[in-house]
């Protein structure tokens, strides 16, 4: 398989193998007017399979949603061909709008203008700000 270099994007490496979909909404990738390539268990000496994303426009990929989803990947910044910059998303503190709370009872439930916050523990769990309920670390 022959995917092309990118003269100016990103390239987001490292994705566990089967997240790049995921990545791929989250980002919301399918609503930028360029090309995007998913490579999906690509072999990875380091990993076993991974993913990898490519896309070919300059952007700065949100990197509290890739820090929470899998903070292993590698965001890689290509200008006029070459490697300019390497960034490795940390799992954020907070999180806003990027996932919404599960419980019924939540006011950002009933009250959807409110923005949904989740805040990192210490044990790596993330409340909510509002209700306190916990979700699943995806990363």
């Amino acid at each position: 398989m022959n995917i092309d270099s990118i003269r100016n994007g990103v390239v987001l490496d490292h994705i566990k193998a089967g997240k790049s979909m995921e990545i791929y909404y989250n980002l919301k990738l399918n609503e930028l007017d360029c090309s995007v390539a998913i490579i999906q268990n690509a072999r990875s000496m380091r990993m076993g399979k991974k993913d990898i994303i490519k896309i070919d426009t300059p952007m700065e990929p949100n990197l509290d949603v890739l820090g929470y989803l899998d903070a292993n990947i590698t965001v890689n910044i290509i200008r006029d061909g070459v490697l300019i910059e390497k960034k490795h998303p940390e799992p954020p503190k907070k999180l806003i709008n990027v996932v919404r709370c599960r419980n019924p009872r939540c006011i950002t439930v009933t009250e959807e203008q409110l923005d949904a916050i989740f805040l990192l523990n210490a044990s790596g769990a993330y409340r909510c700000a509002y209700c306190d309920t916990a979700i699943d670390r995806k990363g």
